[in-house]
């Protein structure tokens, strides 16, 4: 495990070093755990550490905050805490805990435990593994479950019989990680998956979990490949009955997958994309608008997430046609666009195949997306137009001039407005 430590780079050497001596000094026990010590011993690069602390994870936390003069996040009720530091790494800390689930598909009772119920509460193998950090116990591999033997097989093994009834996101876990690495479900962890499924779990678990489990399967690098295996093994009943993917959607995804790589790449200063809602939006297309706001809603999404699902939906098609046309002016195709998401544009490249739509779009996002007027309120005000909806209406006019190309400086734009001004058919109160 050592030899593992040695190869990290120089930033989380440092940070597991200055974890180390607020172990010691505080006297209480700290552990690499989960996802980042799974991933240490593939290879896989991974930037988020949790640590898991035999005592007061908050208070480990503070101190380890003050040592690195990072920033903290505090979760009381959790007893965890999350380092807010600079740059790509990111800390998550608690205290070691044990659970119970009073039912199946409930939210477990917590409460503190060792290191070892710690990991027996997890949710495969793989994922139930420690290392320490303090000098003693400094990269010694706790592995009591097997984790790193299955790693080595290529092997998604559950912990206990009961895994699955007592979280059933854990069969979405186990589709994540097997498409994610190449890797098999274990026979007897398979066959229990199975019996969760014909049980009807996924569909008794809470709207957030769901959605956020569902959501981390589409911010994977291959969502295609993530929701061909959910499907192949759980269906997808649990979210819709009227939701069966076929070539259609996996088409779409693969389109998707092109357009969001152009996107990247041509447009780098650009906000990220919520990638996982254009796959969602993408995945939910086939149903009707009833059954989409009817998902939405059960998935607890934000507002903003489903109205532009629902905005690509309902209004994807008109808006396909009329950017098909050969003769259109980027006025129009401003007008049509500016007021979409991104992630509503990138799926409608990637729906539409008419060669028109895909260079009006292009165009779009490459010349007229975020264009600006130079001349202000404060200009119109100076040419004696009084304050009112008339101000938008002339910028409109000005703006449209301006992407038809008539228009392009500021003297330019100037120009156009005393024109307007003048003009008998348009009605302009006057200071007098």
């Amino acid at each position: 495990m050592k030899e593992y430590l040695k190869r990290l780079p120089r930033e989380i050497k440092e940070l597991i070093s200055s974890a180390g001596k607020v172990s010691k000094e505080t006297g209480m026990p700290a552990y690499l755990v989960g996802g980042f010590l799974r991933d240490l011993l593939l290879g896989v690069k991974n930037f988020d550490l949790d640590i898991a602390v035999e005592g007061n994870g908050i208070l480990f936390a503070g101190k380890l905050a003050k040592k690195l003069k990072s920033g903290i996040r505090v979760h009381e009720r959790f007893g965890t805490a999350t380092l807010i530091l600079k740059g790509r790494l990111k800390v998550d800390i608690a205290t070691t805990r044990k659970e119970r689930y009073p039912c199946c598909a409930s939210l477990p009772v917590v409460s503190a435990g060792s290191l070892i119920e710690d990991l027996m509460r997890r949710d495969f193998t793989i994922n139930a593994m420690a290392a320490g950090i303090a000098r003693a116990g400094a990269g010694k591999l706790i592995d009591p479950f097997g984790g790193k033997a299955d790693l080595a097989q290529g092997r998604i093994r559950i912990l206990h019989d009961l895994s699955f009834k007592d979280d059933p996101t854990r069969i979405l876990r186990a589709v994540r990680f097997q498409a994610r690495f190449g890797f098999q479900i274990e026979r007897k962890t398979l066959s229990l998956l199975k019996e969760a499924i014909s049980l009807g779990l996924l569909h008794k678990v809470s709207a957030h979990r769901m959605r956020d489990d569902l959501i981390l399967m589409l911010k994977e690098d291959k969502p295609l490949k993530q929701i061909r295996a959910l499907d192949g093994l759980t269906g997808l009943s649990f979210l819709s009955p009227k939701l069966k993917p076929g070539k259609a959607t996996y088409d779409l995804f693969k389109a998707v997958d092109k357009k969001v790589a152009w996107f990247a790449k041509s447009f780098p200063g650009r906000r990220h994309l919520d990638l996982w809602l254009i796959y969602f939006t993408a995945l939910l297309k086939p149903l009707g608008l009833a059954e989409i706001k009817k998902i939405s809603h059960r998935l607890a999404l934000a507002s903003g997430e489903e109205k532009r699902i629902i905005s690509y939906c309902r209004r994807g098609r008109k808006l396909i046609f009329r950017l098909s046309r050969k003769e259109i002016s980027p006025a129009q195709i401003f007008s049509l666009l500016e007021p979409l998401s991104y992630e509503t544009v990138i799926l409608l490249a990637a729906t539409s195949q008419n060669k028109y739509c895909k260079k009006h779009i292009a165009d779009f996002l490459e010349i007229y997306n975020g264009m600006r007027l130079y001349v202000s309120g404060h200009d119109l005000h100076g040419l004696g137009v009084l304050p009112g909806p008339v101000y938008q209406k002339i910028f409109s006019k000005v703006l449209a001039a301006k992407l038809n190309g008539r228009v392009a400086t500021y003297q330019d734009e100037l120009a156009l407005i005393r024109r307007l001004i003048r003009c008998p058919g348009t009605s302009v109160l006057r200071k007098q």
